[in-house]
């Protein structure tokens, strides 16, 4: 069960909706939240709805979202009442939130605020302008600016380097917490998606590529968070599973064993309508 907590989501649909998923993050959420707000205030000057996507905190993560929906403007809630197994899941949360979204453009950011959100523009422009379909914040392209220890950049650069020789990827950071796309692309890529945790972002950005969507990269100011909660070596393990899965199912229809047609993918620029405003089962 998902339920929408909050008045805002009553005002006709804004121009970009940025979703904030979380889990247990009450100690920074106020001042993540605050700091996002008041930069969307003075940044972006078309109507820009923030949506913290609670995924059934265990803290006072709720209370504290609700809290900054009643006191800032264009601030809503999305609880999801039963996070599922594991504890975090990025993947449920966005599906839940863009799902129901009739925003132009769909975009999400870690609650950390680790990319410089003077980034933003950049990432969202090109989609409300119909330039790209999906914008992505790469800590891996040329001219990013990046701080973070040792173990995570080699990860992360084995991770790209996997990526493309299991995948033949072009992109080149599937996992920047700091991504946007087109209404239009993101509701069509939904329903192909499977992973529900940490891989969604891949599976979105491989998924994309095969539907021949714009990905636009952009090189961004990239800080490491020292708090973060990320189990790098469990989520590393997920993420080769996924690859694994992927290239199977992309062999398959490549060659498919039956002499019956392939389906085919729903076309990308297929609008899907949004659920209701109140409640989704």
């Amino acid at each position: 069960m998902l339920a929408l907590m909050s008045k805002h989501h009553s005002t006709p649909a804004p121009s970009v909706e940025i979703v904030i998923p979380v889990y247990n993050e009450a100690a920074g959420l106020e001042r993540s939240v605050t700091r996002l707000r008041g930069f969307v205030a003075d940044e972006l000057h078309y109507a820009t709805q923030i949506t913290i996507a609670d995924n059934a905190s265990t803290d006072a993560t709720l209370e504290t979202a609700l809290r900054l929906a009643d006191s800032l403007d264009g601030v809503g809630v999305l609880h999801l009442d039963a996070k599922g197994r594991g504890r975090e899941r990025r993947g449920r949360a966005l599906r839940a939130a863009w799902g129901r979204s009739g925003a132009e453009v769909l975009a999400y950011m870690d609650v950390d605020l680790s990319t410089d959100l003077r980034h933003l523009r950049e990432l969202v422009e090109p989609c409300l302008d119909g330039d790209v379909d999906i914008a992505i914040g790469s800590r891996l392209a040329r001219g990013a600016r990046v701080s973070r220890g040792v173990k995570r950049e080699l990860i992360s650069r084995s991770y790209s380097a996997i990526l493309k020789g299991a995948l033949a990827t072009g992109f080149s950071d599937a996992q920047c917490g700091f991504k946007a796309g087109r209404r239009e692309a993101i509701h069509a890529l939904l329903p192909q998606i499977e992973d529900q945790n940490w891989f969604f972002d891949t599976e979105l950005l491989v998924l994309a590529e095969r539907h021949g969507m714009r990905i636009h990269e952009i090189p961004v100011h990239w800080v490491e968070d020292p708090d973060s909660r990320v189990k790098i070596i469990h989520t590393a393990l997920e993420d080769l599973r996924g690859i694994h899965r992927l290239r199977n199912s992309h062999r398959r229809t490549l060659h498919p064993t039956s002499t019956r047609p392939a389906p085919r993918p729903a076309p990308f620029a297929e609008s899907h309508q949004p659920q209701g405003p109140l409640t989704a089962r």
